[in-house]
């Protein structure tokens, strides 16, 4: 599991911009190596969009990356941020959180073996995703190591006769540092007898 919001902060030594941390820097280079591989290019606007997307200590929405990247001294459309954020969906890199019209990274991206992402773990990225969202602070964690989740939906459209063609399930509540600074809401109370 990755928790969105332990992510590392920005170097002082800024080579793009925005002062992307040498970790981060190193997750975008894996991310246009991955792209070129897929076939698709990693433009300096795509770039951008993904780093602070991994930057961002919570879910960030389209209109507050428009917003920083409007910083930059650039003056992208709206238009311009959602074809990027398609691009880096379709290739796998980032995923929508729904319910939050927000977007984080995929976890591949944050592990210390970025290089063991391939097409076919990309395309399952893109098509199944598991969240916890933290009710109270807004802290997201991917579940990546749920492969029983996506075959239980599959076992259940596949009695249903359903073709499932992506997947996303969201979970809410709070998560272990908000549950601790609120005694009463651990977990579930068992009913009175």
């Amino acid at each position: 599991m990755m928790n969105m919001q332990t992510r590392t902060p920005p170097s002082s030594a800024p080579d793009d911009g925005y002062g992307f941390s040498d970790r981060i820097q190193h997750q975008l280079d894996h991310a246009a190596r991955q792209c070129a591989e897929q076939g698709g290019r990693m433009t300096p606007q795509r770039r951008d969009v993904l780093g602070l997307i991994l930057n961002a200590p919570t879910p960030v929405g389209a209109y507050d990356l428009l917003e920083q990247l409007k910083t930059s001294g650039r003056k992208p459309a709206p238009p311009t941020i959602y074809r990027a954020l398609d691009f880096l969906l379709e290739h796998g890199l980032i995923h929508r959180i729904e319910r939050l019209s927000a977007f984080v990274p995929c976890t591949h991206l944050q592990h210390d073996h970025p290089h063991d992402h391939t097409q076919a773990m990309a395309e399952t990225c893109l098509h199944s995703a598991q969240f916890l969202i933290c009710r109270k602070c807004g802290g997201v964690t991917e579940i990546a190591d749920a492969p029983r989740v996506l075959d239980v939906l599959k076992n259940i459209c596949g009695k249903k006769n359903f073709t499932m063609q992506s997947a996303s399930v969201e979970v809410e509540g709070l998560c272990e540092d908000c549950t601790q600074a609120a005694p009463g809401q651990k977990g579930h109370s068992p009913a009175p007898n």
